[in-house]
């Protein structure tokens, strides 16, 4: 197994004034499991691709281990990637698409068969062993997929968006799945995904960028907590955090017709870059619901989910500008559709963020 380093890391297309991954700088720890999200074009898969070979780097470096990789062919570094496709020999059986890794290396038919083997029990495949790819559904051709990978035990998995052909339902068994296989194997992962509750649920750390650009690396408990930036807490968490702006007044921020306390030390950022008004942000779970004060929203649709419900709402513009509110509410006790309600963010729950430069101001 082995650690992995992104150092300033860039790659830049032919024709393109603005890189794909600008100076990515990563430090991947031996055995981890990092999601790497973003929204598409973010330059997710294009770091994968760069560590996987698959990409010229243009500039900085990759190291696996000790070992600068950065111009080796993908050969050599001692990898094994999972497509989103699966990429599966379709005239081959499932334990030979399994061990074709292996066959070309020179590995003897006998250990080729074991390492299936036992790859294919630890996935549930063994029944499935004879039969070509046409023949499994998407939920076991992604199985194969893993296999081919475990039985190389290479140093680094790397899984380009592996669920995103599954159904709703099997995605979330599948993952679980793989993040116990991947505490069990103990071998060094990147993951890509575009779906944060993905990221969330899987990753020891996540990574999310943005353009190219490294916006947060934490856990996904710290990075719900204290997203770093305006994109981050706008990103993470579903549904995604309330972002509103408000204006700075006398011992807090006026929100709608009352002033929430916050750190004064976020005010005082705000009024040192010039700034006359903050960003706040308020997850939709740190609302209070009352029958006067905060912002008024009218309710435009209610989600009725058994334990939670959710309620988006929209301020009117003399109230808020008009801005769209989610609020979670319990699931015996939801508003009816067209009645309003006063939301109060909870004290101590909001996050402080910037207008002008998105960076987070509190604590």
């Amino acid at each position: 197994m082995a650690s992995v380093t992104f150092d300033k890391a860039t790659r830049l297309y032919p024709g393109g004034d603005k890189p794909a991954v600008d100076a990515l700088d990563l430090q991947i720890e031996d055995g981890e499991f990092l999601v790497l999200v973003g929204p598409s074009g973010c330059g997710k898969s294009t770091s994968l691709r760069m560590l996987a070979g698959l990409e010229d780097v243009n500039g900085g470096a990759i190291r696996i281990g000790d070992r600068d990789v950065t111009h080796l062919p993908p050969k050599d570094r001692d990898i094994a990637m999972v497509f989103q496709n699966y990429a599966l020999y379709p005239h081959m059986t499932v334990a030979d698409n399994m061990g074709f890794a292996l066959k070309i290396a020179g590995e003897d038919k006998a250990t080729i068969r074991r390492k299936v083997e036992d790859a294919a029990k630890m996935l549930d495949l063994t029944q499935y062993l004879d039969r070509k790819p046409k023949a499994l559904s998407g939920g076991q051709r992604q199985r194969v997929a893993m296999g081919r990978a475990i039985v190389r035990k290479p140093q680094v998995f790397l899984m380009d968006e592996p669920l995103s052909n599954l159904d709703a339902k099997l995605r979330v068994s599948t993952r679980t799945q793989i993040a116990a296989l991947q505490r069990d194997l103990g071998i060094t992962t990147v993951y890509v995904t575009h779906d944060q509750v993905e990221a969330m649920t899987m990753g020891d750390r996540v990574a999310v960028l943005k353009d190219g650009l490294l916006q947060q690396v934490d856990t996904p408990r710290n990075m719900y907590d204290r997203p770093a930036n305006l994109f981050v807490a706008g990103f993470i968490g579903s549904p995604a955090m309330n972002l509103v702006e408000v204006p700075i007044a006398d011992g807090g921020v006026k929100f709608g017709e009352t002033v929430v306390p916050v750190s004064r030390e976020a005010i005082t950022a705000a009024a040192d870059a010039g700034d006359r008004t903050v960003t706040v942000g308020v997850r939709p779970e740190h609302f209070d619901i009352g029958t006067e004060g905060g912002l008024t929203i009218t309710v435009n649709v209610v989600e009725e989910l058994g334990a939670d419900g959710y309620v988006y709402g929209r301020t009117d513009k003399a109230d808020g500008g008009g801005q769209d509110i989610v609020v979670r509410v319990g699931g015996r006790n939801v508003p009816e559709k067209g009645s309003s309600l006063h939301v109060v963010p909870r004290a101590g729950e909001m996050h402080v963020f910037s207008t002008s430069t998105g960076a987070r101001l509190s604590d």
